[in-house]
């Protein structure tokens, strides 16, 4: 963030002195929590009077993420849509009725307003969109969330009283924004407004509480929107949720983790807790208290997460006063499940203080301190637009770094055993001095210890929640302890650090610090004895089992969530804070770990062995989850990838499982016990049909993708297409093994995320790699960028088609296009549109698949094309190799083969597998493939496995 408020770019980062990289990464080395960050206003550009928002409140803030790659034609940098809201007030007092929505100031609706404006983050630019299509009416108080590159619009307040329950979305996929209104089956939440909205999982837009004009509610329902016809369910979560309330807030994580916390009952008592919303691999959904000690009661605040850290901005307390003081800013780290403030973390709840007449004020706490305004995160910021602060409409955007880990990480541990002479009794003594240009600002840090209900308005707390609370106050007061020993010596070496360069938000307009970043500390300090608790690490250290070989004496770290057996003894039925917190920990490992899963399953390169019986092990619902979080990587990748040497490469895979793994064995595995570390992955496509196991084949590759996005790479080949997968066998598959209705609908579902592939990858600007060919129609890499995605085979592009169905002529002799024996409309391509496309491009090489090839691998055009088929014996009848390339740092490419195993040794007339590679079989009598390319014309010649 730079001194006038405006964000700092990505290469402004980039070239930050060595010293704050440092702080970031020795914080990472911590497992403490970190600070609240500070808030600033930005200074943004509008070019016209109508681009800007203006003041406002009960408006919704939503971040788009960004479309397509960065540097790239068509780029759209990340996004914040701000939609609706009031923009005139009345005094409360007049402020009755079905005219006004909240406590403090009422809302005048005849300013409710339902205009849309556009915060471009790169830009640093506010635009006003006219987007054309049916828009909602104006309203405010309602609820929003992003669903991709779509905002997606329910509920509300307006000049004709309670807006309708439908669904509104603005799609900004386009250049031109449109508003869509969805139309959902059945009976839904109803019009209502104070309520809540998330999408949880990446998939489920959940709706929470609200007032419907009649009572508060406490209702749950949950939307799923990877499923067709839309339709509301009423959900009924298990556990403890949250009362019936209104001007609650609730974000959710990007891993599925939905926490709701604060809002007010139907007399307006306000309340403090926070609960998390989990949705179970098994449908079941689940409330939980979350752990730690909520800082302040409050309601009509904002709350977004960044990354683990819930940020709570601002609110109101009963009687329309405002949330004053440390509270006004506010985190629940998750992963450390405690609640800080500036203050350090939260050991009692904080009473709402007003400062005296005469007394210096935290600038930084004085701009959080407002209501009803809304917030967004996108990446490591928060933004915060709007609200009110007692009578007056703001109209200011702030903007806070989640990036202070320097602050006291590096300190903590070493500053623990000092910690007991700053608190005494729960009391905070400790004050801390900022520097902000010519201005000094004392902020002092004191907790009163008065006692206040965790959760108002909800009767006597059980003794288990009680429990709960005063467990989690001893443990965040230890925590606290340390926090602010870390703050008193960071204090103690701001003055070591002054020959050090700077980050320039450390730096005032005349040089002056505006905050310390601590890089070392008295080394006495190092000898004395630590006083945070015992924990065990989440990861265990693993030595590989076998002696020799590729993995003998490799080391690696596993998830404790991986051993079956580790955790069988282990009960989390107490009711102690740490036991809560580390079930709420455990629930939000599970709930974002379905990919890792599915690689612990599958990733088996010597011990895979088929399953007993067909039944696919994932259900509709995990196809589902899968899908949704790999789309979004595939979204954000252009066309034609640009990957750096080294990469290994892989050709067609058509559903043999066990290939995949025999190259993973015999060639190293993507795995941190494998090679993912220093060299990249790349699929040419055609991932699934033919073959007895295109499931596994697809969703492992998907799962690594999940997990590597870097390193693993997939591109399109002509059978990842619904018309083609399914006579060729992957529907069939779908069906047969995960039953009509799911498999149906999973076939469906990975089709659609076949229309997001990419089509190509280009390795140092030298070598392309495609499924198909050139075709008649490629002449440059620019017409294969120029595609649109998501892209189906029947959107009649020459370019697409050439792209995955073409192949090269029978050799170099045959030169020019001839028709393709694969169907009419399809060609081969001759050596001279090889060597003509490579001087266009100044490429030296194409690497191919699409083609089985006797020996796994065929060089062409002279060798300047190589087509590459990794599936040995094709279709059970080829005898073929399989091959892939390793192209090395050198732009060596080195071919490695794997040759098929005689069925008869391999599989026993009675086996599973033996059943298996005849309904491989089978399944394509009805459906040749194409003729082998090199393969002996004679029916009966399948001894030679090289020839050419």
């Amino acid at each position: 963030m730079e001194e006038d408020g405006e964000p700092t770019t990505e290469s402004d980062q980039r070239n930050m002195p060595s010293s704050h990289v440092a702080h970031g990464v020795a914080h990472k080395r911590s497992m403490e929590p970190r600070p609240v960050p500070t808030y600033r206003v930005v200074s943004t550009d509008i070019p016209l009077e109508e681009d800007s928002p203006g003041p406002r409140c009960s408006h919704t803030l939503t971040a788009v993420v960004a479309i397509g790659e960065k540097n790239t034609p068509g780029y759209v940098g990340p996004r914040l849509i701000l939609f609706g809201g009031a923009t005139s007030i009345e005094d409360y007092s007049s402020a009755v009725g079905p005219q006004s929505v909240g406590g403090g100031a009422g809302i005048r609706l005849a300013g409710v307003t339902n205009d849309v404006h556009c915060y471009d983050i790169v830009s640093n630019k506010w635009a006003r969109l006219h987007a054309v299509g049916e828009a909602p009416s104006p309203r405010a108080a309602h609820a929003a969330a992003a669903v991709g590159t779509m905002v997606v619009i329910q509920g509300g307040i307006g000049p004709a009283g309670h807006s309708t329950e439908d669904l509104f979305v603005l799609d900004l996929t386009h250049s031109k924004a449109k508003w869509h209104r969805v139309v959902v089956q059945g009976s839904g939440p109803g019009p209502r407004y104070g309520h809540v909205m998330a999408l949880v999982a990446q998939r489920y837009l959940v709706v929470i509480g609200g007032n419907n004009g009649k009572r508060t509610l406490a209702d749950t329902w949950a939307l799923d929107t990877a499923s067709k016809p839309y339709e509301w369910r009423k959900i009924e979560p298990e556990g403890d949720g949250p009362p019936p309330c209104m001007y609650s807030t609730a974000s959710a994580q990007s891993d599925g983790l939905l926490v709701l916390c604060g809002g007010r009952d139907a007399s307006g008592v306000p309340f403090s807790n926070a609960f998390a919303l989990l949705k179970h691999w098994d449908a079941r959904w689940e409330w939980v208290l979350a752990p730690g000690v909520p800082p302040s009661p409050r309601y009509q605040h904002a709350a977004v997460f960044v990354n683990s850290r819930l940020h709570v901005t601002g609110g109101c307390l009963r009687g329309g006063k405002m949330v004053e003081g440390s509270s006004s800013a506010t985190v629940l780290d998750t992963n450390a499940a405690v609640w800080l403030d500036c203050d350090g973390v939260i050991t009692s709840p904080r009473i709402n203080r007003t400062s005296p007449d005469g007394a210096k004020i935290d600038m930084g706490l004085e701009l959080t301190r407002r209501c009803r305004h809304a917030a967004a995160g996108v990446g490591n910021r928060i933004f915060l637009y709007g609200g009110l602060r007692g009578d007056i409409l703001l109209g200011d955007l702030l903007v806070a770094d989640d990036l202070l880990e320097a602050l006291a990480a590096p300190v903590l541990h070493a500053a623990a055993a000092s910690s007991s002479q700053h608190y005494v009794d729960g009391r905070c003594a400790e004050s801390n001095q900022v520097s902000n240009s010519s201005t000094t600002i004392q902020t002092t840090a004191s907790v009163n210890g008065v006692a206040v209900d965790a959760c108002p308005g909800r009767g006597q707390r059980t003794l288990d929640t009680l429990t709960l609370v005063e467990a989690s106050a001893a443990e965040a007061e230890a925590i606290s302890a340390t926090f602010a020993a870390a703050k008193e010596a960071a204090s103690r070496q701001m003055d070591g650090n002054t020959d050090q360069p700077m980050p320039e938000e450390e730096q005032g307009p005349n040089g002056e610090y505006q905050m310390s970043t601590v890089e070392t500390m008295d080394s006495s300090l190092h000898n004395q004895s630590p006083s945070s608790d015992v924990r065990l690490h989440h990861r265990a250290v693993v030595v590989a089992q076998e002696a020799g070989g590729a993995l003998g004496g490799l080391v690696r770290q596993l998830s404790l969530d991986q051993f079956e057996n580790e955790g069988r003894r282990v009960s989390y039925g107490s009711a102690d804070g740490s036991g809560a917190a580390k079930k709420l920990l455990d629930k939000q490992l599970s709930s974002r770990g379905l990919h890792k899963k599915i690689i612990s399953y599958l990733l088996k390169p010597r011990g895979w062995k088929p399953p007993l019986r067909r039944q696919f092990f994932m259900d509709a619902n995990d196809v589902a989850e899968l899908c949704d979080s790999v789309e979004q990587i595939f979204a954000r990748e252009p066309n034609v990838l640009r990957l750096k040497a080294p990469v290994k490469i892989f050709g067609d895979l058509h559903g043999q499982f066990g290939d995949l793994m025999r190259l993973f064995d015999e060639y190293g595995s993507p795995s941190t016990a494998g090679d993912i570390t220093y060299i990249d992955y790349l699929f040419l496509g055609d991932y699934v049909d033919r073959g007895q196991h295109s499931l596994e084949t697809i969703t492992l590759l998907l799962a690594l993708k999940n997990e590597y996005p870097e390193h693993v790479h997939l591109i399109r080949g002509n059978h990842e297409a619904a018309d083609i997968n399914a006579l060729f066998g992957f529907r069939i598959e779908c069906i047969e093994r995960m039953g009509e209705r799911d498999g149906i609908w999973a076939w469906h579902r990975f089709n659609q995320l076949f229309n997001w592939l990419p089509l190509s990858a280009l390795i140092e600007d030298k070598i392309i790699c495609m499924h198909g060919g050139v075709g008649r129609s490629i002449n440059y890499v620019d017409q294969i960028e120029s595609l649109p995605r998501p892209i189906t085979m029947d959107a009649g592009s020459i370019v697409l088609m050439d792209l995955l169905w073409s192949d090269p002529t029978e050799n170099d002799s045959v030169e020019g296009l001839r028709p393709n024996a694969r169907g009419p409309g399809l060609v081969t391509f001759g050596p001279d549109r090889v060597m003509t496309f490579c001087e266009n491009n100044n490429l030296q090489l194409i690497v191919r698949a699409h083609e089985c090839v006797m020996d796994g691998f065929e060089r062409f055009a002279q060798g300047h094309l190589i087509t590459l088929f990794s599936a040995t014996n094709y279709c059970g009848t080829a005898n073929n190799a399989g091959a892939i390339l390793v192209l090395g740092r050198d732009l060596v490419v080195v071919p490695k083969l794997i040759h098929p195993i005689p069925p008869s040794t391999t599989y026993p007339e009675s086996s599973l597998d033996h059943f298996e590679d005849v309904w491989m079989q089978e399944l394509n009598v009805q459906r040749p493939p194409t003729p082998t390319r090199g393969r002996p014309q004679s029916s009966s010649d399948r001894s030679s496995l090289a020839w050419i």
